[in-house]
């Protein structure tokens, strides 16, 4: 099996990118967005993952069963970020208004 030489620059590039990709999560933690500061930052993390995955682990040049279980472990975890992101979306707001909260306060 013969191993795929990656070329200087593209290690280069995509250092680059990863650099200017934590800049932006670094921004986007100061710009107020509402509920969806969380989705931002979640997607410029998959998107810096994804370069890591692809290039620093040689997973571009891999085999296809390397590639079906990489989707496979990407659609699982996009399973499990649904769920908690539908979890954080119905939770209550005001926990004061919860009676059963108050109520173990007591007040």
């Amino acid at each position: 099996m013969s191993e795929h030489i990656v070329s200087p620059k593209v290690y280069i590039g995509i250092f680059l990118s990863l650099m200017v990709l934590t800049a932006a999560t670094v921004a986007a933690a100061y710009v107020n967005l509402g509920p969806f500061n969380i989705v931002i930052a979640l997607a410029i993390a998959s998107l810096k993952a994804t370069l890591v995955v692809l290039y620093f682990m040689h997973a571009r040049y891999s085999p296809k069963r390397t590639h079906m279980v990489i989707i496979a472990a990407v659609f699982w975890l996009a399973i499990m970020l649904a769920l908690t992101l539908s979890d954080y979306v119905t939770r209550d707001r005001d926990l004061a208004s919860n009676t059963q909260l108050t109520g173990m306060l007591g007040s």
